[in-house]
């Protein structure tokens, strides 16, 4: 007999609730594209609750209909113009986001052994933090790159700050490499980062990271470290934004073709 996902009681990560939710589309498509929440969750080996959770967010999405409980595939090419669309270029999502949190908000990208900032918010009453020191080199310093430096695996961490050394930037910041080694080894790798003032005096930021296959990414925000009650409750409606959009950019792919 095969346990159920989640029935130990912790909170699915970001990359387990997208692969949930891949199981669920595979199970519809068997079934020729139609079943209720009880068949779905017991072929996909779910818990219930998370089944219904999963295919609630499928159903805002526009990915999938729930047709008075049976729940059915949508066709992307069938979709009507109403149905919001999860396929949302990522500067208008950053963009949204700043509106929606009140904060600048990052997405940035690991590529080819280094950090790549993909899209800055253009929210003008939440502007970015200025990149006074090389955003690249300086990924020990800022939340989106402790996140990015977490999801690697450790000989391209290994790599990345034999190349960037680890310095203090302000007083903040972790000024050596072996206490931000010890600080990575501390930290769990899902959750949300937490940075105060470590990149730019009197600036808070805090980062989610995205991992979907070998792409490495977070989205982060920043706010004036005087708003830094904040900055937990923010980072926590951040991860829950970000794990609706992954899911359901991955359900616009697989919609189409999955492959397991």
């Amino acid at each position: 007999m095969r346990c159920r996902e989640g029935e130990n009681g912790t909170a699915p990560t970001l990359i387990q609730s997208v692969r949930r939710a891949v199981r669920l589309l595979d199970e519809l498509e068997r079934r020729g594209g139609t079943g209720s929440a009880k068949q779905l969750a017991r072929d996909a080996v779910l818990p219930l609750p998370t089944a219904y959770h999963l295919l609630r967010t499928l159903v805002h999405e526009g990915l999938v209909r729930n047709d008075h409980g049976a729940y059915r595939l949508v066709s992307p090419l069938r979709r009507g113009a109403g149905t919001h669309e999860p396929a949302l270029g990522i500067q208008a999502w950053v963009d949204t986001l700043s509106r929606e949190l009140d904060a600048a908000v990052y997405f940035v990208q690991y590529l080819d052994g280094e950090v790549r900032l993909g899209a800055v918010s253009g929210n003008p009453a939440r502007p970015p933090v200025e990149e006074w020191a090389d955003f690249r080199a300086t990924a020990h310093a800022h939340a989106a790159g402790q996140s990015l430096l977490l999801q690697l695996e450790p000989e391209e961490r290994d790599d990345h700050l034999s190349r960037h050394r680890v310095t203090a930037l302000t007083a903040h910041t972790v000024a050596t490499r072996g206490d931000f080694e010890r600080r990575l080894a501390a930290a769990p790798r899902r959750l949300p980062v937490l940075e105060h003032q470590e990149y730019a005096v009197g600036t808070a930021c805090a980062a989610v990271p995205i991992t979907v296959g070998a792409e490495t990414a977070a989205v982060a925000l920043s706010i004036p470290a005087a708003e830094g009650a904040r900055l937990r409750g923010l980072a926590g409606r951040l991860r829950k934004r970000a794990e609706q959009v992954l899911i359901a950019q991955t359900f616009a792919v697989a919609a189409v073709g999955h492959e397991p």
